[in-house]
């Protein structure tokens, strides 16, 4: 095999020709499958936060966000109602988006450790980050239909980063939407891993997944996510781009 193919599914080298990032963004932008979200994005958009209220929100689905040319792929699970879904860009504008920042920034991943708004300078190494679910969800909790409808839009990005190498899934429902990916193309590990944070499998024929709690509040302020323990996350990552680049 050359040294630096890419990590790519089987059954994708018979799909057609992947659509561009450019065009996977305004299909995304513009997708109305999910009423429930759409009625709800739009509501806190016009309502607003009281800290934001001089704000102009975003209030549509969510794209991802990177660079074109990314060997890792960021899974969340989806926009936070005055996170994302104000700023338009991914895990931007909460404590979660900064708290996974500092710990890309650390491993080299990104250029800046925090993620505020659209015009803050961030750029992404290497990396592109996107969600499970496009649009944000009521308590953060979409419905299985949601998450199903949202999947197209997953499958697309993956198509189109055409150097992926690396899946870091934060959170189960972005661990188990990757597993469906896989499978729609004909990957199917059996038998299939069981979430936990620090996971490291490789499938036949699919990019490498890494597993890892997601930095909700829920969870960093808890402590069952440390900063250090998304940071050795990161550096796994880093690590086995190092690693495979070498052979």
């Amino acid at each position: 095999m050359p040294k630096n193919r890419p990590m790519r599914p089987r059954a994708q080298r018979n799909k057609l020709t992947p659509a561009s990032l450019s065009t996977i963004r305004q299909t995304i932008i513009c997708c109305d499958l999910c009423p429930r979200l759409r009625t709800h994005c739009a509501r806190v958009a016009q309502e607003k936060k009281f800290a934001y209220r001089t704000e102009d929100y975003w209030g549509k689905p969510v794209p991802g966000f990177g660079n074109h040319r990314a060997r890792v792929l960021v899974v969340g699970l989806a926009p936070a109602a005055h996170g994302a879904n104000r700023t338009g860009r991914v895990f931007t504008g909460d404590g979660s988006g900064d708290f996974l920042m500092r710990a890309m920034h650390s491993a080299g991943f990104a250029n800046i450790p925090t993620a505020r708004h659209i015009r803050d300078g961030l750029r992404l190494y290497d990396a592109y980050i996107t969600a499970a679910v496009r649009c944000a969800p009521p308590a953060n909790k979409p419905t299985r239909q949601e998450i199903e409808n949202c999947q197209p839009h997953l499958e697309a990005e993956v198509a189109a980063l055409s150097n992926l190498k690396i899946v870091v899934a934060l959170g189960r429902i972005a661990f188990d939407t990757y597993w469906r990916v896989m499978r729609s193309w004909g990957i199917r590990p059996s038998p299939k891993p069981a979430f936990k944070h620090g996971l490291l499998h490789t499938p036949d024929g699919g990019p490498t997944l890494i597993a890892s709690y997601h930095p909700s509040r829920q969870n960093t302020n808890t402590g069952r996510l440390t900063p250090p323990m998304l940071v050795s996350i990161f550096r796994t990552a880093r690590r086995l781009i190092a690693s495979a680049a070498s052979k």
